[in-house]
């Protein structure tokens, strides 16, 4: 991939987010004023709830959709760099192309996301200067919008929104190998990216199978996990299991500790039910693999509630003791064959 594809990635990402009226003005500088302290608060609640510690303190930051969009786009390029090789044997044309489709896919989704997104916890990603980064940020732009559209309290949402990205930073700091876990598994994910002998009509095949069945001609990995090597697959139901374990965990913290402090805590919480189940976005969700994205929060607050149901609270402290012990996406959704595996 080259810098004309992150570019040209960046230009399409930047034309889907469009611009909101109050990006850049004083509303938007009251927000960052705020929000460090609401981390700080956010980050003593979710430590005490969790029994998880992350240590010092993190940059706060709010951003405008296009500074979130270069953000990203340039942790992927880091991400996606030992891709080159493989990507530089390949003939002129198919390079092209290749980082034409890319560019396009990837802006596109980027773009979609920036108009949605409220804030990331950016830790995972490697930065272009080789450092780890330990930066919460906020959308400022679609904080403003949903705080207007639904009437919520900004004091409130705001906190809410500061106690989801900082409990994700407790989950990364807290536990000492998961980052170095996640960077392994998309690493490998990258790696097994290579060219496969008989990839279309393998794909073919499995599209006619999946028809004559009454299957989902593409399921919740979307068309990359159609397109998707078996190696593939199986590293990408482990990211899926891992996500779902985080923002499930995470889910359930926020709501719990929101319950306690936030007075519109059960409004915000159903109205952003509803947005992530906005059946109209539900196929580009698919298309794009972020269906799953969206169930991770309802299938992994299930899984936290279903192991503190039959072994309480602190039986969960067992999947941050090590890898191995991370629930796989089956046992995701039948958390007793867990608990029943880690003893």
């Amino acid at each position: 991939m080259t810098t004309a594809t992150w570019d040209s990635a960046v230009s399409i990402a930047r034309r889907l987010a469009g611009k909101y009226p109050l990006e850049g003005t004083y509303h938007e500088a009251r927000l960052a004023r705020q929000v460090p302290l609401l981390v700080e608060r956010a980050t003593a609640l979710v430590s005490a709830e969790t029994g998880l510690e992350a240590p010092g303190t993190p940059e706060v930051a709010v951003v405008s959709r296009t500074e979130w969009v270069q953000n990203n786009i340039a942790s992927f390029s880091e991400l996606m760099a030992p891709l080159q090789d493989t990507i530089g044997q390949q003939k002129a044309i198919g390079r092209g192309v290749a980082g034409r489709i890319m560019a396009a896919e990837l802006g596109a989704v980027l773009g979609f996301l920036s108009r949605r997104v409220l804030g990331q916890y950016e830790l995972v990603l490697p930065t272009s200067d080789g450092s780890d980064g330990d930066t919460v940020m906020f959308v400022g732009a679609n904080i403003l919008s949903m705080e207007r559209r639904f009437e919520f309290r900004p004091a409130e949402f705001r906190f809410w929104v500061a106690l989801h990205e900082s409990t994700h930073r407790i989950q990364f700091q807290g536990v000492p190998w998961l980052r170095s876990y996640f960077l392994g598994l998309v690493e490998e994910l990258v790696k097994a990216s290579k060219p496969e002998p008989g990839r279309m009509a393998r794909v073919a095949e499995e599209i006619r199978e999946a028809s004559m069945q009454g299957r989902p001609l593409v399921d919740e990995q979307g068309l990359f996990g159609l397109l998707a090597s078996p190696d593939q697959r199986e590293v990408i139901g482990k990211v899926q299991a891992l996500m779902s374990l985080l923002e499930g965990h995470g889910h359930v913290v926020m709501d719990r500790i929101g319950e306690r402090e936030l007075v519109s805590q059960a409004r915000m919480s159903r109205t952003l039910a509803a947005r992530r189940n906005d059946p109209r976005t539900a196929m580009f969700m698919r298309l794009v693999g972020l269906e799953m994205k969206m169930r991770q929060y309802d299938l992994g607050a299930k899984f936290i509630q279903g192991v503190e149901r039959q072994a309480g609270w602190s039986a969960l402290d067992a999947a941050w003791l090590r890898p191995s012990n991370l629930p796989t996406l089956e046992e995701i959704e039948d958390p007793v064959s867990w608990l029943y595996r880690v003893g």
